[in-house]
């Protein structure tokens, strides 16, 4: 049985994350790795409830506290039914956005620590963590344009913040990428959509079976 890996893409809105999650599965299962391609919150059907509550309603609808259980409830979920059984079966796991992003996002006021986020983590998911996180990086006001130019649906709750806001989850995740960088690569997200996948998959040469 192949080895399973477990691969998360993050970054802030607008960056390419559920392209690019496609295009590596897709890329990966064309060189014959069995795949599951899948996303936070979400990726179950209990999960994909508590994202809609998330994701949906205006932004005093959950205070901090509230929304980091939340994730962590959804995640808890995702893991124990869809995550942890296909590694276990072997697979290569996928996932558009995953732990980091819960760092990333509801630490920036500062009523959440980094730590407190894990905790929650290591309660919830057993402190899963993957093998390799890419961040993809763009800067602020293009990844504003990109998801002004489309439909954003049920993420106008989150992504719908402040332009500070925004600044401040990116700059966390530059400083993961700085922090452990054998595990978080940052990407840098303006070129191509091609380049970036070919860059992904070099980037995960040391995986491979």
């Amino acid at each position: 049985m192949t080895e399973g890996r477990f691969i998360t893409l993050e970054g802030g809105e607008g960056t390419g994350k559920s392209t690019q999650a496609r295009a590596l599965a897709d890329a990966l299962g064309g060189g014959g790795l069995k795949i599951t391609l899948t996303r936070e919150p979400g990726g179950t059907p209990g999960a994909e409830i508590i994202r809609e509550l998330l994701l949906s309603g205006a932004e005093e609808k959950w205070n901090i506290c509230t929304e980091a259980l939340l994730f962590a409830a959804a995640r808890a979920e995702h893991c124990s039914k869809l995550i942890h059984p296909a590694l276990m079966r072997g697979e290569w796991v996928i996932c558009d956005r995953f732990i980091d992003s819960s760092r990333a996002y509801q630490s920036v006021n500062g009523l959440l620590s980094d730590a407190e986020i894990m905790d929650l983590h290591r309660i919830g998911s057993n402190n899963l963590m993957p093998d390799r996180t890419f961040i993809l990086d763009l800067p602020e006001a293009v990844a504003s344009k990109r998801v002004e130019s489309r439909d954003r649906g049920d993420s106008d709750r989150i992504g719908g913040r402040n332009s500070d806001y925004h600044q401040a989850v990116m700059a966390n995740f530059r400083q993961f990428a700085n922090d452990e960088p054998d595990r978080i690569h940052l990407v840098d997200a303006s070129q191509a959509a091609e380049v970036i996948t070919e860059n992904l998959l070099q980037s995960l040469g040391d995986l491979m079976p």
